[in-house]
């Protein structure tokens, strides 16, 4: 028999997904905006001319963090966290030797 109430291993809403309550002020301020977007351009309008630019910027990009999801920063690695391009370590080659691979490099060579 299925154990009721208390906390249950694995139980709720799965990792990453959107609560409901989000989601539905998400979708209200989409229909927000996609219904006044004429007005949304007289108000920033307004904002730049009391506040500046940078103010109108400011808001616009403050209503669009509800409107459009962050992205999450990813870092790109090689195996086991290594660089992806080699590193190139030339302090012990002479001029002439490094001269040759720049120009095998243009195709002069």
């Amino acid at each position: 028999m299925a154990k009721k109430g208390g906390f249950q291993p694995g139980g709720g809403r799965p990792k990453g997904s959107p609560n409901k309550s989000n989601a539905r002020a998400r979708e209200a301020i989409a229909v927000f905006v996609d219904g006044n977007i004429a007005r949304m351009e007289g108000w920033l309008d307004d904002i730049e001319r009391e506040n500046g630019a940078l103010e109108a910027f400011k808001a616009y990009t403050a209503l669009l963090e509800y409107h459009v999801p962050k992205l999450a920063r990813s870092e790109i690695t090689g195996k086991d966290g290594e660089d992806l391009v080699p590193k190139f370590d030339a302090s012990g080659m002479s001029d002439e030797a490094l001269a040759e691979i720049m120009k095998a490099r243009r195709g002069d060579g």
